[in-house]
Formats: C-alpha cells, structure tokens, sequence
C-alpha cells in the first residue's frame, strides 16, 4: 500500500520546485502530482505534472465490482436454496458475474461526477489558490526523504493526510 503525503504552496511555481526535489529524492515522478483549481491547472501545470484521476472512477468501480459480485452471490445461494427455482451452481457464478459487472458499472458511472479523495478532503485549500503537491510511495524511507526535501522549498508546509476507509 502506497503511503501518500500533501503540501501545500503559494503558487505553481513553488509547487514544481518542490515536486522536483521530490523526485530528486526518489520518488516516481507517476506518483507525484500537483492539484489546484482547475483554472490554474489549465493555464499554468504541465499535463505530466498533473493529478491522473481528478474523479473518484476507478475506487468508485472496485467498491461496485466488490458489492455487486457479492450481492449477486447471496442473491443466487438464495436462489439455488429455493427448490422452484432449481438454480444449478452454474446459475450462482453467472449472477455472481452479472453482479459485479452491473454494480461495476452504476458504481463507476456515479464515481465518475465525484471528485477525487484529494480534492475532496483539501477542497478549502484548493479553492483558496494554493496548490497542492500530492506525493506517494510505498517505501517509508524514500517518502520520508522526499519529505523533508520538500519542506525544504521555502513557502511549502505539510498538511495532515485525512484517512478514509475499506477500500480507499
């Protein structure tokens, strides 16, 4: 699992600086991203230096990959547990499938209006100007590193990473 760390800076200018001493210090430029108003990141950030996902498709998916796949399970246990209906094992794995491919789907179709875990949780931040430099790397060393190189650009300060729940 990823460890992620967010700082925050005055302007794009101070933000790059700061990812690239990140990036000097290790870590994957794909795992370093800045995030701002979407103006500022129209005009002024770099597309490689943007956030992959400004939406929340992708966790939104899995969440309902895992809930319809096991929706669809129960439903077709209960299924087969019901002599008129005489569902085989067979009829439980296509309603497990055809569980979590449709809640796949509403799921990433209704994740895709939601905005990104970041922009969620630094919305304030966000809509102030700043702009936010999201790091993450699974190695608590290397990250620590880039860490202090990063609080090393003046005008940089961390913010507190908010934690969030099963499959985040």
């Amino acid at each position: 699992m990823k460890n992620r760390r967010v700082f925050s800076a005055p302007s794009v200018a101070v933000a790059e600086a700061a990812l690239h001493r990140a990036v000097a210090a290790g870590i994957d430029p794909a795992h370093a991203a800045l995030v701002g108003r979407s103006e500022i990141e129209v005009e002024q950030v770099p597309d490689d230096e943007k956030e992959a996902a400004p939406t929340d498709f992708k966790p939104a998916a899995l969440r309902g990959l895992v809930g319809g796949a096991g929706l669809g399970l129960v439903l077709g246990l209960v299924a087969m547990l019901v002599p008129a209906v005489g569902i085989h094992w067979a009829g439980v794995a296509v309603c497990t499938a055809i569980g979590g491919c449709v809640g796949m789907w509403a799921a990433s179709l209704a994740g895709s209006a939601v905005p990104s875990e970041v922009r969620r949780d630094y919305r304030r931040e966000i809509e102030a100007g700043e702009v936010l430099l999201v790091i993450e790397d699974p190695d608590d060393a290397r990250l620590e590193r880039a860490t202090a190189a990063v609080l090393a650009t003046a005008g940089v300060h961390r913010l507190q990473v908010l934690p969030h729940g099963l499959l985040q």
